[in-house]
């Protein structure tokens, strides 16, 4: 069995993202070799029900075979010796994250690099119930197919990405044979989506190109034949893969509830539900794990006990987890990956013949801020908007030509310094700037 031609191997997607999001080591192998795996899964089931490439659509550039058979092959010289591959299961995957941490630009990031039709929902706004509140199911796949140009052949080997998910769990509020009705009425339709069923979707416009064919009028000329559009399209979810994801707040006392229970002698009451500090792990677990990250020991066991039906955890056999980003990872995000927030903002205030720059102990600050507020990625971007507000509410259209952040700026001790055009001003911000970076090789942090 061969690789298909133009996919990416897992170590290749993962050098693609390491361009673009930070860290996060195990969660980009397991979704690099789980979209691998499912695209050979794609393509080698097709062959094994075609024998060749499907008649009825058009593979993509990373599906495409390395050989190809002649389409005036007569059945007769169809080879069967070749001993018949069984139909591979697809794998999703769920991914498990505090916000901010990547979880979404991953899956993104992804899809991009493969160029399949991709499609983000949020499992908050499903519902079950006959209400005007909230949406279908199966508005996710609908999406997709928006994302696919209403091409129902390539929805069918998208990939369908569903935040939130955490939120669909059913709640207990008394015993425990209390149900969320509603949240177990999500996964059960979730369920049979991932599973794989055809599921159809109305149309919402004349988004298709219009079939072929034409007419002429009276005088001869041709004219174009009435366009009938479907009323609905019917899109197989066996080929999609699904990729879900949340915060899961709450699971780490359930992990370390079973760690504990798990141990042996005293330790084993050392925890209890509204605990959540390392002293409720077993007394001979690993330091390097006491201190990092919990939700890294999760079993489908614990996401049962969350709230999950086990049929729903089951079809999600790939289960990853992401950690909260550190200081040093925040920096990274701020000026090192593809598309860093300085470099962004550095391009929006060049938009107004502006040039900006930040000092390095201006960026150690950010970044320690951020990390004591919580958030992530997005959190990051949240303390530079509001340290940016000033100037980019001052400069454009101003006499500002030139803009320094430093530490104090980042303090709220003393606002931005502001430099107008020409040579001397440009000369006099750019020695300030260089003054700020010698003192802080004079004092490093």
């Amino acid at each position: 069995m061969y690789r298909p031609s133009g996919l990416a191997t897992p170590r290749e997607l993962v050098n693609y993202l390491n361009q673009y999001v930070v860290g996060q080591e195990n969660a980009k192998k397991v979704l690099s070799v789980a979209v691998f795996n499912h695209y050979n899964r794609v393509h080698a089931n097709m062959k094994a029900m075609y024998y060749d490439e499907p008649p009825h659509m058009a593979m993509p550039n990373y599906l495409n075979s390395q050989t190809r058979t002649s389409p005036n092959r007569s059945p007769e010289t169809t080879s069967f010796s070749a001993p018949m591959l069984p139909l591979f299961e697809k794998s999703n995957v769920l991914v498990i994250g505090p916000t901010g941490s990547g979880k979404t630009l991953l899956a993104k990031t992804l899809a991009h690099v493969l160029d399949v039709p991709f499609s983000v929902s949020d499992a908050t706004t499903f519902t079950q119930t006959e209400s005007d509140v909230g949406d279908d199911v199966e508005v996710c796949v609908q999406r997709l197919l928006q994302a696919a140009n209403w091409d129902p052949y390539k929805a069918n080997i998208g990939i369908i990405y569903i935040d939130e998910v955490d939120k669909i769990a059913r709640k207990s509020t008394g015993p425990e044979s209390t149900r969320d009705v509603g949240g177990e009425g999500v996964q059960q339709a979730l369920l049979r989506m991932m599973e794989g069923s055809i599921v159809n979707v109305p149309a919402k416009g004349p988004s298709m190109p219009p079939p072929s064919g034409s007419t002429r009028s009276s005088r001869g000329q041709a004219m174009p034949a009435p366009v009938q559009w479907p009323e609905s399209y019917a899109v197989d979810t066996s080929n999609v893969l699904f990729i879900m994801s949340g915060a899961f707040v709450g699971l780490e006392n359930i992990i370390k509830r079973r760690i504990a229970k798990g141990s042996i002698g005293f330790t084993a009451n050392l925890s209890s539900p509204e605990e959540s500090s390392p002293a409720s792990l077993p007394f001979f677990t690993p330091n390097s794990n006491t201190n990092g990250n919990i939700l890294g020991k999760v079993e489908p066991a614990d996401l049962v006990k969350y709230g999950f039906i086990p049929e729903f955890i089951s079809r999600m056999p790939s289960i990853t987890t992401l950690s909260p980003l550190t200081p040093s990872d925040l920096r990274r995000v701020l000026t090192e990956v593809k598309g860093s927030l300085i470099s962004q903002y550095t391009a929006l205030f060049g938009y107004s013949g502006i040039a900006i720059r930040f000092t390095r102990a201006a960026i150690d600050q950010i970044c320690k801020m951020a990390a004591a507020r919580g958030g992530g990625a997005r959190g990051l971007r949240g303390i530079m908007e509001s340290l940016l507000l000033d100037p980019m509410y001052e400069a454009p259209g101003s006499w500002i030509s030139h803009v320094l952040i430093n530490e104090a700026t980042v303090l709220g001790k003393s606002p931005p310094m502001y430099w107008g055009a020409g040579q001397t001003e440009a000369l006099t911000f750019h020695d300030a700037w260089l003054a700020e970076e010698e003192r802080y090789n004079e004092n490093p942090p």
